[in-house]
C-alpha cells in the first residue's frame, strides 16, 4: 500500500481528535483535583502539608497516573464527540463521495491514536512507577502519617526452590519479628526446621536476622532430631520490601526494574509471579487498546442515527466499562493462576478488537 502522507484533511482530523482529547482530560483533570485537594484538606491543615509540598509532590504525580488510567475512555469519546459533530454535517459523507475510501479516512485517526498511545506507554513504563513513590510518600506523610509499607500479620516466602520463611509479627518500624522460621522440604516432605522462640531482629541492610537463641528440627526416615542454639545470625535472599505489600511494589518499579525483578522471583520459585506478570502486561496491553477503542469509536460514530451525539456516546461508555469490567475480571482469575497471566490480560483486547473490526464491516462506505 502506498505510503498516503497527510494531508490539509489529515491534519485537520489530527487536530481535532488530539484537541478534543487534550481538553476533555485537562477538564477532568481540574475538577478532580479541586474535589480531591477539598476532600483531603482538613488532613493537610492538620498535618500541616506545605503547599509548593502538595503540589510538586502530590498533584503532578497524580495527573500522569489519572491520563494513563483514563486515556481509554477519553480517546473513545473524542473520538465520538468529533466525528458524530462530522456525521450530523455531513462531512463524512462528503469525504466518501468526493471518492476517499473509509479505510483511508482511518488513516489520520490512527495517526492521532498512535500519538496518544506512544505517550501512554511511557508514561506506563517509565514515568508512573516513579511518580507513584513521590505521591504515596507524600500520602503517607501528611495524609495517612505512619501508614507507610505495610505487612500482614503472618508473612510466608519461598526464599529459594524448597526453602520457605514464615515470620509472624513483623514491625517495620523496629525492624523486629515475634516468630520466625525458615522450613526446607524435598518434595512435600519437610527435611529441616530452624525456628525461634524469641523475638527476632532484621537488619535491613545486611539482610542478616539475629536473634539470642534458636532450635533447629531435622526429620531423617521419620525420626526428628531437636537441638537448641544460642546466637542465631543467618543472610537470607530476601529484601526488606518483599516482606512488605510486594502487589503495591511493583507498582512503583520501571519496566526495566521490573523486569530484574520478575526474574529475581522466578529463580526463588515465588509464587506470586502470575501477580507480577499481570502488572507487566497491563503496562502494555492497556495503551494498545486506543487504537481498538479508536476503531469502534469511528465506525460507530460516521454514520447518522436518531438520538445524535448522545447515543453514540451512551453506547461508547457502556462499552467502554464493560471493557473495565471485563479487565478486571480476567485480572483476578490471573492472578490466582487459573488463566495465564499474559493471555488473560490481552483477553478483553482480543475480544474488543473482534466487536471493532465487525463494526468497521457494517460502517458506512
Amino acid at each position: 500500500m502506498k505510503f498516503p502522507g497527510i494531508k490539509i484533511l489529515d491534519r485537520y482530523i489530527i487536530k481535532k481528535f488530539i484537541g478534543t482529547f487534550v481538553f476533555a482530560i485537562a477538564l477532568l483533570i481540574v475538577v478532580i483535583i479541586i474535589f480531591d485537594t477539598v476532600e483531603k484538606m482538613d488532613k493537610l491543615i492538620t498535618n500541616k502539608a506545605p503547599m509548593n509540598t502538595f503540589i510538586t509532590q502530590y498533584v503532578v504525580n497524580f495527573i500522569p497516573y489519572f491520563i494513563n488510567q483514563f486515556g481509554g475512555l477519553f480517546v473513545f469519546i473524542a473520538v465520538i464527540f468529533f466525528t458524530s459533530k462530522l456525521a450530523y454535517q455531513t462531512e463524512i459523507i462528503a469525504m466518501l463521495s468526493g471518492g476517499m475510501s473509509f479505510k483511508r479516512l482511518m488513516w489520520p485517526y490512527f495517526i492521532s491514536a498512535a500519538i496518544i498511545f506512544l505517550v501512554s506507554l511511557v508514561l506506563s513504563l517509565m514515568i508512573i512507577p516513579k511518580a507513584n513513590i513521590k505521591r504515596i510518600g507524600f500520602e503517607n506523610t501528611y495524609i495517612k502519617p505512619g501508614r507507610g509499607q505495610t505487612y500482614e500479620d503472618n508473612i510466608f516466602i519461598q526464599e529459594s526452590p524448597g526453602t520457605y520463611v514464615y515470620i509472624r509479627g513483623f514491625d517495620g518500624k523496629r525492624n523486629m519479628a515475634n516468630y520466625f522460621a525458615i522450613e526446607r522440604y524435598e518434595g512435600s516432605t519437610v527435611t529441616a526446621i530452624l525456628e525461634t522462640g524469641d523475638k527476632i531482629q532484621y537488619n535491613p541492610q545486611t539482610k542478616r536476622w539475629s536473634s539470642d537463641r534458636y532450635i533447629t528440627r531435622t526429620f531423617v526416615d521419620n525420626v526428628e532430631t531437636f537441638e537448641q542454639h544460642e546466637k542465631l545470625d543467618t543472610m537470607l535472599n530476601i529484601s526488606y520490601e518483599e516482606l512488605g505489600d510486594m502487589g503495591g511494589l511493583v507498582k512503583t518499579m520501571n519496566i526495566f526494574e521490573l523486569n530484574k525483578f520478575i526474574k529475581e522471583q522466578k529463580d526463588k520459585g515465588s509464587d506470586m509471579i502470575s501477580v507480577f506478570e499481570v502488572e507487566r502486561a497491563q503496562r502494555f496491553s492497556y495503551p494498545f487498546a486506543i487504537f481498538i477503542l479508536t476503531l469502534i469509536g469511528v465506525s460507530l460514530s460516521s454514520r447518522k442515527v436518531r438520538g445524535g451525539t448522545g447515543l453514540h456516546i451512551g453506547i461508547g461508555i457502556t462499552l467502554c466499562f464493560s471493557y473495565i469490567l471485563i479487565a478486571k475480571f480476567t485480572e483476578e482469575f490471573a492472578k490466582v493462576g487459573t488463566i495465564n497471566p499474559v493471555l488473560a490480560v490481552w483477553i478483553p483486547n482480543m475480544l474488543y478488537a473482534l466487536i471493532a473490526i465487525y463494526l468497521y464491516k457494517k460502517a458506512p462506505k
